[in-house]
């Protein structure tokens, strides 16, 4: 069995096929960027994309995934390995206060940007929806994602032109 995370496949064992994928992510892939956080799938703290969905994974076990692309937070890079336009709109639109529904909120605005280019206010928030956020009361946010679909509208249709894999 094999697992494709940012661009990169793992063999995986039955043992660990078995495991809840937030487990197999942050500790046997290192990639910390995901949080878990409410344990049942109700927050979004967990949110990766598979397929360009988004998915909670704080309830998903690994064999669940498999031969399917997964992509952390770590895995969306800009040109050059910078940081990908949708996080900068975050960090300019002042949508980041303690990071820890970050991730999630961004894979799930860059799911919804992949798909449709333009959304309105009111299908950004639909989008957001069930990504819980403590902090900045959802106005920022929305703000980063409308500012950045405007650079949407020049990437080609797929997750590949937006990954770059760690090395």
């Amino acid at each position: 069995m094999t697992i494709t995370v940012n661009g990169r496949d793992y063999p995986v064992h039955e043992a660990q096929g078995e495991m809840r994928l937030i487990q197999f992510i942050r500790e046997d892939l290192d990639l910390t960027g995901v949080k878990n956080a409410c344990d049942i799938g109700a927050c979004g703290a967990c949110t990766l994309l598979v397929d360009e969905q988004p998915m909670r994974i704080c309830t998903t076990r690994v064999k669940d995934v498999a031969g399917h692309r997964v992509l952390t937070i770590e895995g969306l890079r800009g040109d050059g390995g910078g940081l990908h336009p949708l996080q900068q709109a975050f960090i300019d639109a002042g949508a980041i206060q303690c990071g820890f529904c970050t991730p999630g909120m961004v894979l799930t605005a860059h799911a919804l940007l992949l798909h449709h280019a333009r959304p309105s206010r009111a299908e950004i928030r639909r989008a957001i929806y069930t990504n819980l956020c403590r902090c900045t009361g959802y106005q920022q946010i929305v703000d980063a994602i409308e500012a950045a679909a405007v650079c949407y509208e020049q990437i080609p249709h797929g997750i590949p032109e937006t990954l770059n894999p760690r090395p």
